[in-house]
């Protein structure tokens, strides 16, 4: 099926082939006609999937053929997650839109930089928002942004926007938009309240679900290597010296880990940068820059990257801290192994955290043998009643089910009280 059978309009369909696109993923073979028959759309698919272009085309082609309010005021919202993800999709918006005619101005914002400048931007009016939650509302309350006119509402990643806490905000920005409006709903994982605000959200929607193993899964490797926590930076080091390993994203817990480690790896002389929330924006664009350009080896990253990212041809992810979710470990595993490239995803288990890895394991359905890498075979075990107090949790810290501090302060207690030699 090719673009042109979806019926997008000439000066989109020449963006299309400018960008060297012949077929239509998925996602956009199947919400693409649907959104611009004004329908609203409930889409089920992984990033790297093509979604974008999946609402950005149809997003274009209504404001193409409508006349833009006096003053311009803001006719189509896009509700993203992350400052990366907001800016990736402006980028892709803005160049899909260059043909066009009239001009539509598409306009970014996000956190973590200064709100002036983009107070400033919005003066002359705009057509499209591309928008993490908490500063729009920033802008909102500073009257520097009316969203009177949205005729087209994007949530992207949605589910990712409710599990960094963004519910009240969303609430909040719906009820400062028109009822008559068309919804784009787009999730990777549907839990409850996912499932619950689209419910809400979407009058009568086409529901598209592109689910990757039955249109070609990715083809990606996933190994479970046991090793002690102290031996991880060092293992690490190993593997991507033996592997000649090109590129490698590497998860980490804290932000105080990913400085740690990018730094130990920087003096074996390999090319390492920390990526996580408190970082300035100006030096993670940076960071993701030569990361992409492949003038970086090695970024070690909290969960802020785990989402929305989309880098081609990233050959290898590293859970060096596993992560706390199943649903999390899905989308780390999801940045290798993109556009038919096969991808590995290592992750490295100690005995404190074997637990929790065989219960990601059994919700993945999955069944790794737990290898061990010559010269890095782990020493450490948990003290018997400490090792008896997981076993009995059985719940490896998945979120919403860790022991409580007094938990964790009973278990350290009991085994350091336990009889001596």
């Amino acid at each position: 099926m090719p673009f042109s059978s979806l019926g997008l309009s000439p000066a989109l369909l020449q963006a299309v082939t400018a960008k060297a696109w012949t077929t239509p993923t998925p996602i956009q073979a199947q919400a693409i006609p649907a959104a611009l028959q004004g329908r609203d759309v409930l889409g089920s698919a992984q990033t790297g999937s093509g979604k974008t272009a999946a609402f950005a085309l149809p997003l274009l082609q209504a404001l193409e053929n409508t006349v833009p309010t006096r003053p311009r005021r803001p006719r189509a919202l896009v509700l993203v997650p992350t400052r990366e993800l907001a800016a990736q999709v402006a980028e892709s918006i803005h160049s899909l839109a260059e043909g066009l005619a009239p001009s539509l101005k598409v306009t970014v914002v996000f956190g973590g930089v200064s709100i002036n400048p983009q107070m400033l931007g919005l003066r002359s009016g705009t057509d499209i928002v591309v928008a993490t939650p908490g500063r729009l509302i920033d802008l909102v309350e500073h009257n520097a942004l009316n969203l009177g006119a949205v005729r087209t509402l994007v949530l992207d990643e949605a589910d990712r926007l409710l599990d960094l806490g963004f519910s009240e905000e969303l609430t909040r920005i719906l009820a400062l938009l028109p009822e008559q409006r068309q919804n784009l709903f787009f999730s990777a994982t549907f839990p409850p309240a996912v499932t619950a605000l689209a419910t809400a959200l979407l009058r009568d929607p086409v529901r598209v679900d592109v689910l990757p193993r039955n249109q070609g899964e990715p083809d990606i490797e996933q190994r479970a290597i046991a090793v002690d926590v102290s031996r991880r930076t060092q293992l690490l080091r190993h593997l991507i010296q033996q592997n000649k390993w090109s590129r490698v994203l590497v998860f980490v817990a804290t932000k105080f880990a990913a400085e740690i480690v990018a730094d130990k790896l920087r003096k074996a002389n390999i090319h390492a940068e920390p990526f996580h929330g408190e970082l300035s924006q100006g030096k993670r664009t940076q960071v993701l820059g030569d990361f992409k350009a492949s003038r970086l080896s090695v970024v070690v990253a909290t969960d802020v990257a785990s989402r929305g990212i989309d880098i081609a041809q990233l050959p290898v992810v590293v859970n060096f801290d596993l992560p706390r979710s199943a649903v999390d470990y899905t989308h780390r595993v999801g940045r290798t192994g993109r556009a038919g490239e096969r991808g590995l995803a290592v992750s490295f288990v100690s005995a404190s955290t074997e637990a929790h890895f065989r219960l990601i394991e059994k919700r993945q359905g999955l069944a790794l043998v737990l290898e061990q890498v010559p010269g890095f075979e782990p020493v450490q075990t948990l003290p018997p009643l400490a090792a008896d107090a997981v076993a009995g949790q059985n719940n490896g810290g998945i979120k919403g089910l860790r022991p409580s501090k007094k938990d964790k302060l009973r278990a350290a207690a009991a085994a350091a009280s336990g009889p001596k030699d």
